[in-house]
């Protein structure tokens, strides 16, 4: 048992400090790309975080969806990643252009923030909704009525 410790002690103060200088190099280069796109998307405020948080639990929860009504198709799930990217391209887009017209004034970047964070959270809704998670009456009208008006039966017409 003490040996298991130990050896259990040893890998985690080695993971932490990392066992070479290759693992070293490695995570400076991680440091350094989310250092860059931390700088290209407006800074790492709590918008962005919750904008990031609720794309990776829409993309989770269609994905077990998909996988609850046997539906799942990489091809799906690979262009939903690509409209993800293309999301926040489109803040990083906003936040140049609120750096060109008025520095210091995030109007473009935060506007595109809210819309997309809109966006995500009535999808994962209604992905919890396709999972099988019980959703208010008003909730579920609501999505009804979007998924009618867009014509399309996965809401993402809207």
């Amino acid at each position: 048992m003490t040996n298991q410790l130990r050896e259990y002690g040893v890998n985690l103060a080695t993971a932490a400090v990392g066992a070479s200088g290759k693992e070293a190099t490695i995570g400076g280069y991680i440091a350094a790309a989310g250092l860059f796109l931390s700088g290209l998307l407006g800074g790492w405020d709590m918008a962005l975080k919750v904008l990031l948080v609720l794309m990776v639990v829409d993309y989770v929860t269609g994905v077990l969806g998909a996988a609850k009504h046997k539906k799942l198709n990489s091809d799906v799930m690979y262009w939903g990643g690509i409209r993800k990217m293309v999301v926040l391209v489109v803040v990083g887009l906003g936040a140049m252009i609120d750096d060109w017209i008025q520095p210091g004034a995030p109007i473009f970047r935060t506007a595109a923030i809210y819309f997309y964070a809109g966006r995500e959270g009535l999808s994962v809704i209604e992905n919890l909704g396709t999972i099988g998670v019980p959703l208010p009456r008003a909730i579920h009208e609501f999505l009804t009525q979007l998924n009618e008006k867009g014509g399309g039966s996965d809401g993402k017409n809207v």
